[in-house]
């Protein structure tokens, strides 16, 4: 039987979790005011990949596993806090190395390169990780139909796609990453605080 109200459920937890801000939001504008607009687009597929990922454990019980293992929840939300700093400080390095001279047209990294910078970002991402595991996985029914769950699968995937490609394709288009460009040092500098903010603020808390 198909369960209309799980899926609303569903789509209704998504959307609010990925418009909270958190360290993929700041992923995804930093990839597409510092990226050509293809790129940013891939990197929200990576985000909108392990989404679905995750939205799959959480709805099979992975919930319950940091439950019984809460020493696993603790390396899991350290390890992610961790990748954000690093990530952060990688920006922040980057930023004081950068020639001064602007590039007027974003460069390429790849379809592919850009799709997996996005995977690892969500993967190690402990915002994603804490919400699937905990929000999502008390307000998704775990026993539903195939069709169900397809559709709440298509209700995650649609949210986070929704949302962050469309703060790609605004932040991507070429005014403003042209005003990135002539202020490249301090954007990254800004996003590599916040990153690192973030991640220290998972480690600690």
């Amino acid at each position: 039987m198909f369960d209309i109200s799980a899926v609303v459920t569903v789509l209704t937890v998504s959307a609010v979790g990925v418009m909270i801000p958190g360290p993929s939001f700041v992923a995804v504008v930093h990839k597409a005011v510092s990226g050509c607009r293809t790129d940013a687009i891939a990197f929200v597929m990576g985000i909108v990949a392990v989404n679905l990922i995750w939205a799959t454990c959480a709805i099979f019980g992975i919930g319950m596993v940091f439950k019984l293992f809460p020493w696993l929840a603790a390396a899991v939300k350290i390890a992610g806090g961790a990748y954000l700093v690093w990530f952060g400080l990688r920006l922040i390095i980057a930023s004081r190395t950068a020639g001064a001279k602007p590039q007027m047209k974003p460069k390429s990294t790849g379809l592919r390169a850009a799709f997996f910078q996005g995977a690892a970002m969500n993967t190690m991402n402990p915002k994603s990780i804490a919400f699937f595991a905990a929000i999502f996985s008390s307000a998704a029914p775990a026993h539903v139909s195939t069709a169900t769950f397809l559709a709440m699968l298509a209700a995650v995937g649609a949210t986070a796609l929704c949302w962050y490609g469309l703060v790609a394709l605004v932040l991507s288009h070429a005014t403003i990453a042209k005003a990135y460009q002539n202020a490249k040092r301090t954007v990254d500098r800004i996003c590599g605080v916040l990153l690192i903010g973030l991640g220290v603020r998972q480690i600690t808390r």
